[in-house]
């Protein structure tokens, strides 16, 4: 009764009203996600900070401790990957700071280079970390240690040693990121079958429930994301029974989704919950172990049998491909890895045809990386235009900012980061209060990073206060002739119009810039479903598969595109925003038929239709396209069941209805 009367009156009061919109805006900018907790990075990152301080210390050696401190943040880019390509991405980061430090340290003196120096950097790291959808960081922390160069003094030697400092402690940085590889060599490429079989149990138990679409596609995303992550542990010159059986069960995932999306045409059906039950098992007690005499073997899953037999006998029959392929699945876990060999299909898209299909006015990476780049450069002129000191986290605090995937996104960073700063000033007037010298400083620093690194993923701007609080820390321990005022209040004007500079820049140059390149995105992934298909019924030769797997490549490389400019379309603030949205099932419906019809040729090859099947098929395609073109209304064409390819005909149907729905 309170309550409601509570909410008439808030309703009623225009002022009551807008101050309960801000509480609820402040209350969701703190409120913790729901996010693994990540102790081996939070652990990890305090030590890769506190080791280049201590021995700076103990060798009396300033400079180690503050150059050393910016290789450190190389651990950073550490993420959830295989150890082959973490190792191979940390290499690059270690040689990118490097030439980053000893590219600062070079133009420091000449402002005008500087400026310019930054935007590329800002650019080039955005675009490749864009292109080749690196998760982490991005650039953000190769602008950060190339401003800090930037803005210390100069003296001889240094254009040699910063860089070889960096590079030593980026490089310790890149051992403890490996530290766990020995023990868990193939812990991440499982985890992430884990999580496939998981989301498979949820997607069955869903059938014949709900609207079964977004979780089809969520399951989908898994699959791709797995298959990525496989293709990044694939070395050709070495032969592993490990990555065979891990590549079998991913394939048999893909069994399992095409088997359960075919039962799913049935509106009425549900699976019995025995099935999903023992998928769900599958998930959970797929596990790697060491064994002295056979090495590394999957624990055996036992009981999956037993759970199938308690389904009445009439449903064993009508789901007996599928019991059939959980049973399989089964299997192969507990079978030793000698016993059989699986040769991985292996469709990986050249990163050389990645970035050069990428550098075109409608790549959404490309116009985010020349946007950063510049306005980068207006907020690093703007920084030697302004009397304050360390003037260099105007550009930074602008970098930090523009991280948001849409204009929605920069907007609360910046709310986020600006507030966040505000009492993370405090934080930092209070630490600075006790007068923390030596090893009490470090052992603060490495706190306060251990704790940035554990809940920056879970909330921004609660990440903000640590951050603000760790780099007046860092920055009171190089200038300790400095009164910590001067930091406290130089940090909090340049953060604000750093990110002032960065909302502004990104709402002028790109707050409708994905949507306005949807409908042309759109239009690229279906011209090659329309070209696979061509080939997919005209090549009757499965040995000779050089066309269609790149075709394929090509049409997951599409559907990538799509996916990231519809992502970012939903952030942007326009009119269209209702467009957008609507277009959701359309995304989902390209995105299924992208998945059915690269299963299709890994498992086939070649479609054998008739001419009258073929006709029909890329008739209804090309009628598509055409209207999407010339604006015209999507008339459909109702294209009958085939039995060669089911889910392709109602898939097909599906899209074509949605699209004479909406608008393009």
């Amino acid at each position: 009764m309170i309550k409601s009367e509570r909410e008439s009156i808030i309703k009623d009061n225009f002022l009551l009203k807008y101050i309960n919109r801000i509480f609820i805006i402040i209350k969701q900018m703190f409120e913790m996600k729901k996010t693994p907790n990540p102790w081996q990075k939070s652990i990890g990152i305090a030590i890769c900070t506190s080791v280049p301080m201590l021995l700076g210390m103990i060798f009396n050696q300033p400079q180690w401790s503050s150059i050393g401190a910016l290789g450190s943040f190389a651990y950073l880019y550490f993420t959830n990957e295989t150890y082959y390509r973490r190792a191979k991405k940390m290499f690059y980061v270690v040689i990118g700071f490097t030439l980053t430090v000893f590219l600062g340290t070079l133009v420091a003196p000449y402002p005008l280079i500087v400026i310019v120096t930054l935007g590329l950097i800002g650019a080039v790291t955005t675009f490749i970390f864009g292109v080749l959808r690196i998760p982490g960081p991005a650039g953000i922390f190769f602008i950060l240690i190339y401003l800090m160069t930037t803005s210390m003094p100069l003296e001889p030697g240094d254009l040699f040693e910063r860089p070889l400092i960096v590079f030593l402690s980026a490089s310790f940085s890149w051992l403890v990121s490996m530290i766990a590889a020995p023990f868990d060599i193939h812990g991440p490429e499982t985890r992430a079958l884990k999580d496939i079989y998981m989301y498979l149990a949820d997607f069955s138990h869903a059938i014949g429930k709900e609207n079964i679409s977004v979780l089809r596609n969520r399951v989908i995303n898994r699959l791709r994301e797995a298959e990525e992550m496989l293709l990044t542990t694939y070395m050709p010159w070495k032969e592993s029974l490990v990555f065979d059986r891990l590549s079998l069960l991913y394939e048999q995932a893909n069994f399992l989704l095409i088997e359960l999306l075919d039962l799913a045409c049935d509106k009425d059906l549900m699976i019995p919950k025995e099935i999903s039950e023992s998928i769900k098992k599958i998930g959970k007690e797929m596990k790697l172990k060491k064994n002295k005499r056979d090495g590394l073997l999957f624990t055996p899953i036992e009981g999956i049998g037993k759970m199938l037999q308690n389904i009445p006998k009439e449903d064993q029959i009508k789901y007996k491909k599928l019991i059939h392929i959980i049973l399989e699945i089964e299997e192969n876990i507990n079978r030793p890895l000698q016993d059989s060999r699986y040769k991985f299909k292996k469709i990986k898209i050249p990163k050389k045809i990645q970035f050069k299909e990428a550098l075109n006015k409608d790549s959404i990476a490309f116009n985010k990386a020349i946007r950063y780049g510049v306005v980068l450069m207006i907020a690093c002129a703007v920084s030697y235009i302004v009397p304050f000191y360390k003037s260099y986290w105007i550009p930074q605090s602008c970098a930090a900012v523009m991280l948001g995937a849409t204009i929605i996104a920069t907007f609360n960073r910046a709310i986020e980061r600006s507030v966040g700063t505000i009492i993370g000033l405090g934080l930092a007037a209070i630490i600075l209060n006790f007068g923390p010298e030596g090893y009490i400083l470090i052992l603060f620093t490495s706190l306060l990073s251990a704790i940035i690194e554990f809940i920056i993923g879970k909330n921004y701007a609660m990440a903000t206060i640590f951050i603000t609080a760790n780099g007046i820390l860092m920055a009171e321990s190089k200038a300790p002739f400095l009164s910590p005022e001067v930091f406290i209040n130089a940090r909090f004007i340049n953060v604000i119009i750093g990110s002032a500079i960065g909302l502004i820049g990104t709402f002028l140059i790109g707050h409708r810039s994905a949507s306005i390149r949807l409908k042309s995105m759109l239009l690229k992934l279906m011209e090659s479903h329309y070209r696979l298909l061509e080939e997919l019924v005209r090549n009757s030769d499965p040995i000779d598969k050089t066309a269609t797997i790149r075709l394929v490549g090509k049409m997951k490389m599409n559907m990538t595109n799509l996916n990231t400019t519809y992502n970012t379309a939903l952030g942007e603030i326009g009119n269209n925003r209702d467009r957008v949205e609507d277009m959701c099932f359309i995304i989902f419906s390209l995105e299924y038929i992208s998945h059915l019809l690269e299963h299709t040729f890994k498992t086939k090859g070649y479609l054998n239709l008739s001419d009258d099947e073929i006709y029909i098929l890329l008739s209804a395609y090309k009628e598509m396209i055409f209207a999407i073109e010339y604006q015209k209304v999507v008339e459909p064409i109702k294209v009958p069941i085939m039995d060669e390819v089911p889910n392709i005909c109602k898939e097909i149907n599906v899209l074509q209805d949605a699209l004479s729905k909406i608008s393009l």
